[in-house]
């Protein structure tokens, strides 16, 4: 059967902005600039304000900017660096393409973001960064992670792929630790149409040192002050983005809205996300936990409604991290989420009647 409600509406939102966006199509294409240049500038300046950091530089991926990251904070071989292992792969892939050893921590159970009270036992001598991921847009418990790392002496780089525009005591996600990154893929609530990444940062050295990475190491066209990357933003991307930047507030308060109606219609069928007080999130996806969840996501797709699962293999049993010699059942509550979770569609773009047709497709399988 054709999807009646897609998990997400990219063409939906594409309508509604798309003078806009044929407008910066032009422009990039009138000026010839189709890698960094001053649409990658200005959408930087931009970024940093709405993130309330200093420094922002564009990159080619939400992977890139995070493995610009380890290195610009001088992680390599023999270091180890915390993080969770309920998240997409990228996260600990930066860690391994810097030559470090990804260290796994369970979540906390009602936000699923890293659980600081478990973190200490896995610091060690090696231990060099603790990446923090604010999944599915709800941001972690920042203020008793960066006790933590001034604790321990050590950097906290928040992975921000989910949360544009989420924020923490009304500070913004991604501004909050050492380093932010970004993912700009097109499914992100602040989506490119290709990859994109940025990382954002209140320090200068630091983002200095991402510069020279991003781009062959080099500050002018022939002369290379390091080894580095070809891990730079186009132009094509920084002008999409800068467009949709100024309807993200807008777009998130709609994803914020459709959250609540859930909760309000689900009540008492499935554990809807929670969140802390606060805290702002911003919905990257509705993930909700049954322990039916298949037979559920089978009874919703034939009725039209296409739902997905963030994430059903965790990284610590993920083969290609396998070397690291974890086993299932070391992190019951990243295993049991990961067994239960189920994420409903939501999209600014949702309709009313949408919402209200997922809401009562769920309330009738349960009843």
């Amino acid at each position: 059967m054709k999807h009646q409600i897609p998990l997400i509406d990219l063409k939906a939102q594409y309508r509604s902005i798309q003078q806009d966006i044929e407008r910066a199509f032009h422009r990039v294409i009138g000026s010839s600039t189709f890698i960094l240049g001053e649409e990658v500038r200005v959408f930087e300046e931009a970024f940093a304000a709405f993130t309330g950091a200093t420094h922002c530089l564009g990159v080619g991926s939400g992977t890139a900017a995070l493995h610009l990251a380890m290195l610009a904070s001088n992680i390599g071989p023999g270091d180890e660096v915390i993080t969770t292992p309920l998240t997409f792969v990228a996260t600990a892939e930066a860690i391994r393409h810097a030559g470090a050893k990804p260290v796994f921590v369970d979540v906390e159970k009602e936000t699923l973001c890293l659980d600081p009270d478990l973190i200490p036992a896995a610091v060690t001598s090696k231990t060099k960064a603790i990446v923090v991921v604010h999944l599915h847009g709800h941001p972690a418990a920042m203020d008793e992670l960066m006790a933590l790392g001034k604790q321990f002496g050590i950097p906290i780089i928040e992975d921000a792929a989910q949360s544009h525009g989420a924020t923490y005591h009304d500070r913004p996600c991604g501004s909050l630790g050492y380093a932010g990154c970004f993912s700009f893929y097109p499914g992100k609530n602040l989506g490119a149409y290709g990859d994109a990444g940025a990382v954002v940062s209140n320090e200068t050295k630091f983002i200095e040192k991402v510069r020279l990475l991003r781009d062959h190491g080099r500050r002018n066209k022939y002369e290379h002050e390091i080894e580095g990357f070809n891990h730079r933003m186009d132009s094509i991307q920084a002008a999409v983005l800068s467009v949709k930047l100024k309807c993200l507030n807008a777009w998130n308060a709609k994803r914020r809205e459709i959250a609540q109606r859930y909760r309000q219609g689900l009540e008492g069928l499935v554990e809807c996300p929670k969140e802390r007080p606060d805290a702002y999130g911003v919905y990257h996806v509705f993930a909700v936990r049954t322990p039916v969840r298949e037979k559920l996501k089978g009874y919703l797709l034939q009725h039209g409604i296409e739902t997905g699962i963030h994430y059903p293999v965790p990284l610590h049993v993920q083969p290609s991290l396998r070397f690291l010699g974890y086993s299932r059942g070391q992190f019951p509550v990243t295993e049991q989420a990961a067994d239960h979770l189920l994420s409903l569609p939501i999209y600014p773009e949702m309709t009313e009647e949408q919402v209200e047709f997922v809401i009562g497709r769920v309330r009738a399988f349960f009843q």
